[in-house]
């Protein structure tokens, strides 16, 4: 098997996930956890990712075709979904529910498997992604590697996040306050553009 025949599907992938663009996300989610909270919330979103990734490497378009869902609902759904925690960010609501529930347990406020898991590792794009580098060619060896590729993103994404308490502290609670707005507003754009390319996939504009 020539490995580098999967060097195009490892740059897209790792374009469309794109872990140093989420590094700075989960620092603005994950403000005020502790080392350990953060870490699990890191493994949490991670799997979950990877195992709804898989499943649609594997089951492909039968998934949404047999609930009766498009592609373009998908991405309209995620997009709507990512508007409104792009507006907790810009207003800094998860910080007031986080101040008002302090003594609560820390999955009451857990972003690992929404926002993070779905739809910023897998959302729209790289599930489409997926589908579309196993739909190529079928073979068992092909869907195998497409899937250890798959892998190796979502593992450079877990040490990227881990390298969010260090980044954290370098940039101090202004400089967070600063970029969870900004990131705030690209998440609004981003969604924006989700629902914007569903549209477009229904050929309504």
């Amino acid at each position: 098997m020539d490995l580098t025949l999967y060097i195009p599907a490892f740059v897209t992938l790792f374009v469309i996930i794109d872990p140093i663009g989420l590094a700075p996300l989960y620092v603005a989610l994950t403000q005020g956890m502790t080392t350990r909270q953060r870490r699990s919330i890191a493994i949490r979103s991670c799997l979950v990712a990877a195992g709804l990734l898989t499943l649609f490497g594997l089951a492909g378009e039968a998934v949404l075709g047999f609930l009766g869902i498009s592609m373009a609902a998908f991405r309209m759904a995620g997009g709507i979904l990512l508007f409104l925690t792009a507006l907790d960010m810009l207003f800094e609501r998860r910080t007031q529910r986080r101040q008002g529930t302090a003594d609560a347990e820390p999955e009451g406020d857990d972003p690992s498997v929404f926002p993070l898991a779905i739809p910023l590792i897998a959302g729209p794009g790289s599930i489409a992604t997926m589908i579309l580098l196993t739909g190529q060619d079928d073979t068992t060896l092909n869907i195998i590697a497409i899937h250890a590729v798959m892998a190796l993103v979502i593992v450079l994404v877990f040490f990227l996040f881990m390298l969010a308490t260090p980044l954290e502290r370098l940039l101090g609670p202004t400089g967070i306050n600063v970029v969870t707005r900004l990131l705030g507003m690209l998440l609004a754009a981003l969604s924006v553009q989700f629902v914007i390319d569903g549209f477009r996939d229904l050929q309504v504009f």
